[in-house]
């Protein structure tokens, strides 16, 4: 009830344990905080926290326009609602190196498991478009150093993100990589991969675990987790799959509202009140109100 009963550094080390067990994490990407109930439920190992999801249900693009304390904000309602690890998008880091080391305690303080900062130039945009920039190596990895050196609790995983792919190919990404594995990376983000021979690339080019963004509508096949973990990867995210799905879902039932004057067509794809109500954990908020105000308040009139 209210919050996750597991504290920020046991999200942390299990997060560590599942990347190092040579099992796929899947993190899917919740878009709400109630999401991450049903994710839990269904058995995935992480809730991934999508910089594109948090900038979509503000009504922005992915073009860097959200804040660190809109991020920080989000994180902290996705974070203490799950007992997994959450995985957070940190885009650029918020400014310069200063400014990335505030942005890793801001999220450590958030409770989230890790974070991942990327290369591109700000503003940024989707690592699945065209157009983008990235900044030097010498850049990159001095964000990467300045999230390492600032973090407090050693068990907090600092992922590095590379757009390098799409800019100037395989190779200059597979450098980067290095580069950032160096730069104390504890795992790495290869975005917008075109192949699975590239991601066995990535893979046996850098010690540390790496990601892979399985992201509809992009640069990459969607892959199965099987797939991905027979060429060495370690984890799968799913950044905004559940916020497309269930806006696919809305603008339907809208266009039977409209053409029908009712949603009674569609209730049964409906979530039901009863789930809504076991996802919520609506009855342990009513036992404990009815525990709370289980005496007489002194001078109240009586209530027979």
């Amino acid at each position: 009830m209210l919050s996750s009963p597991v504290d920020a550094r046991a999200k942390r080390q299990a997060f560590r344990h599942g990347l190092a067990s040579g099992r796929i994490q899947r993190f899917p990407g919740a878009f709400t905080p109630l999401s991450t109930a049903l994710i839990e439920a269904k058995g995935f190992e992480g809730v991934y926290l999508s910089g594109a999801v948090m900038a979509a249900e503000l009504g922005l693009p992915d073009i860097g326009l959200t804040t660190l304390t809109e991020v920080a904000q989000r994180a902290h309602q996705v974070a203490r609602q799950t007992s997994l690890p959450v995985l957070v998008d940190a885009d650029t880091g918020f400014g310069e190196p200063m400014n990335v080391a505030r942005t890793v305690h801001e999220l450590e303080d958030a409770g989230v498991a890790g974070l991942h900062v990327e290369d591109q130039v700000n503003p940024k945009r989707c690592g699945h478009l065209d157009g983008k920039e990235v900044v030097s190596t010498a850049t990159a990895t001095q964000r990467i150093a300045a999230a390492v050196a600032a973090r407090r609790d050693p068990g907090l995983v600092i992922m590095a993100r590379t757009d390098v792919r799409g800019v100037d190919g395989l190779d200059a990404a597979i450098d980067r990589a290095k580069a950032l594995q160096d730069a104390g990376a504890d795992a790495i983000f290869p975005e917008a991969m075109a192949s699975l021979d590239e991601l066995a690339a990535v893979r046996a080019a850098v010690e540390v675990p790496i990601l892979a963004n399985m992201t509809e509508f992009g640069k990459s096949p969607l892959w199965t987790a099987q797939q991905l973990e027979d060429v060495g990867v370690n984890m799968v995210i799913h950044p905004v799959s559940l916020l497309r799905v269930a806006f696919g879902a809305i603008e339907r039932a809208l266009d039977a509202l409209d053409a029908e004057g009712s949603l009674a067509s569609q209730v049964p794809t409906m979530q039901t009140r009863a789930r809504l109500y076991e996802l919520n954990d609506y009855q342990a908020y009513a036992a404990f109100d009815a525990g709370v105000f289980d005496f007489e308040v002194p001078g109240a009139p009586r209530q027979d």
